[in-house]
Parts: structure tokens; sequence; C-alpha cells
């Protein structure tokens, strides 16, 4: 089975920076596409960015600008740099894997990781 570890979340001010990891293992096959979902307290779980094993990428318009995906494919870790930082960015981030589906859709995603805190203070 993958797993997933998330880490660099923790307490930012606003525009502030802040840079996540997902540290992926096991097998890779399955592995086309990783993504980045966040969760505030009381909202749905929403789609941020995804990035393909080709260097494809895709943003949310919420973040679009101020959040970088990538993967070093060589370290199975997918990052998230995090720019301009909003008090609105804070929620837990997860990193997910895709299978099939829409790639904004969670349901279309087959592993996750546990989560990692962003929280940004005013």
């Amino acid at each position: 089975q993958v797993q997933l570890v998330e880490s660099g979340g923790g307490l930012v001010q606003t525009g502030g920076s802040l840079r996540l990891s997902c540290a992926a293992s096991g097998p890779t096959s399955n592995r086309p596409a990783m993504g980045w979902f966040r969760q505030a307290p009381g909202k749905e779980r929403e789609f941020v960015t995804i990035a393909w094993i080709n260097g494809r990428t895709y943003y949310s318009d919420s973040v679009k600008g101020r959040f970088t995906v990538s993967r070093d494919n060589a370290k199975n870790t997918l990052y998230l740099q995090m720019n301009s930082l909003k008090p609105e960015d804070t929620a837990v981030y997860y990193c997910a894997v895709h299978y099939t589906g829409s790639f904004a859709d969670p349901a279309a995603y087959i592993y996750w990781g546990q989560g990692t805190l962003v929280t940004v203070s005013s």
C-alpha cells in the first residue's frame, strides 16, 4: 500500500510563507498524479492543486498565483509552496494520490495522508 505523510504545517502571520511536504512510500505505478486538498473548520474538503508526473499542474482559483506545487519523483515527495498567506488559508492540508475521475473530486483519490495544520494569523 501507498503511505503519505505530510509535514511543514505551523503558525504563520498574514503575508507570510510556508512550505509543505508530502513524503510517499510504497508502490509508484499508480501515482500518475498527486494533489493537495484542505479542510477548514466547518467547511467541506476543498481542492487546492494537483501535479502530474510529467510536470503539468493545475490550481484552484483561490490559490492561483500564491501557491506552487511541485514534485520530486526521485525523492517520492510532493511539495506545496504557499506565499502571501491569508487567514482564509487556515486549514488542515492533505496530500492524496489521484486514481480515476475528476481530479477536483476527493472521491477520485485512492490514498490520503493524515494532514498537517496550517494556521494563518492576523
